[in-house]
C-alpha cells in the first residue's frame, strides 16, 4: 500500500539519473503499523489505520491504550486513517517507504505554518499603496466595500488569522525512496514546519493507463 505517515525533516536538492537538479522535500516517513482493520460488515466502510511514532502506554490515554491492548500492537504517538489502497493490509503488518518508487505520484496532507494575525499584503498579497511621504496609505487594506450597504459584504478579503489550516499538496513526484534510513524524497513543497506530521497517499490525479 501506498500510505504512509511522516515527519518533515526539511529541504535539499539532488541529482536524478537522467541528469536533473531538482530540489526535494525531505520525509522521514516510518515505520508505520497497522493498529486496525476497518469493515463494511463491521463498521460500515473499509480502511485501514497506521500508527507513527513509538510512545509510552502511560503517555496516552486510557481508552487508546485499551485500544492498542485490544489490537495487540504497541502504543502509537499518531493514528490516521486509509481509505484507498489498502488491499492486503493487515493489524500488525509493518508499512515502509519499500513500496514506494521512483516516479510515483503521491499527495501531501499537513497542517500549514501559522502567521498569527497577519494584514492583507502578507495575506493576501495586496500591493498596498503608495510608499511616497505624503501617501498615508502604505499598507492598509483601503476601501471596505459599497458605503450604499451600510455593511461589509461577505467573503470580503480582510486582515486576520493566517495559517495552521490543513493543507493538500497534490501530484508531488517521488524523486527517492531509501527504506533502509525510511527516507522518502518528493519533487515540490511540502506544507507544514520542519518535524510537522505528514500524511502521504496515493494521488488522486495520477492519470490511469489506457485500456488495451
Amino acid at each position: 500500500m501506498k500510505n504512509i505517515l511522516g515527519r518533515k525533516v526539511g529541504m535539499t536538492s539532488v541529482f536524478t539519473d537522467d541528469g536533473r537538479f531538482v530540489p526535494v522535500t525531505v520525509i522521514e516517513a516510518g515505520p508505520c503499523t497497522v493498529v486496525e482493520r476497518r469493515t463494511k460488515e463491521k463498521h460500515g466502510y473499509e480502511a485501514v489505520a497506521l500508527g507513527f511514532g513509538s510512545i509510552k502506554k502511560h503517555r496516552t490515554t486510557s481508552a487508546l491504550a485499551g485500544h492498542f491492548k485490544k489490537q495487540g500492537v504497541a502504543a502509537q504517538r499518531f493514528v490516521r486513517e486509509f481509505r484507498d489502497d489498502i488491499d492486503g493490509a493487515e493489524v500488525g503488518q509493518t508499512v515502509t517507504v519499500a513500496s514506494f518508487e521512483r516516479g510515483d505520484r503521491v499527495d501531501v496532507v499537513g497542517i500549514s505554518k501559522g502567521h498569527g494575525f497577519s494584514g492583507g499584503i502578507k495575506r493576501h498579497n495586496f500591493s498596498g499603496g503608495g510608499a511616497s511621504h505624503g501617501s498615508m496609505i502604505h499598507r492598509q487594506p483601503g476601501s471596505n466595500g459599497d458605503t450604499n450597504a451600510g455593511r461589509t459584504v461577505k467573503g470580503s478579503r480582510r486582515p486576520g488569522h493566517y495559517g495552521v489550516d490543513r493543507t493538500t499538496h497534490q501530484n508531488l513526484e517521488v524523486v527517492q525512496a531509501d527504506p533502509e534510513r525510511n527516507l522518502l524524497l518528493l519533487r515540490g513543497p511540502v506544507p507544514g514546519p520542519k518535524n510537522a506530521l505528514v500524511v502521504v497517499r496515493k494521488s488522486v490525479k495520477t492519470k490511469k493507463p489506457a485500456e488495451a
